[in-house]
């Protein structure tokens, strides 16, 4: 009888210690990636912040004034030739 229980105890830290190893294993993968998921969302903010650069160089008044006055061909209306509708 004695035998028997400590066979099974024996049996139970066995278990205990596969299921540690299991879980640390486990654990350090998810941390992993969870480190490769920081990683990138570091390299899609910066892409962010050069998007956003970029947005505002490609919209600058003097950038859209020159591109209207050279490639289009606009030119500014004078006052006398500007209508007004009033309500």
């Amino acid at each position: 009888m004695r035998s028997a229980i400590v066979l099974i105890l024996v049996f139970a830290v066995l278990v205990s210690a596969v299921s540690v190893v299991a879980t640390q294993h486990a654990s350090r993968a998810v941390f992993m990636e969870i480190e490769e998921l920081k990683k990138q969302r570091d390299l899609l903010n910066e892409e962010w912040g050069r998007l956003q650069i970029e947005q505002s160089t490609w919209s600058l008044d003097d950038r859209i004034e020159r591109i209207v006055s050279e490639d289009l061909d606009m030119l500014v209306p004078n006052n006398g030739s500007r209508v007004f509708l009033v309500p």
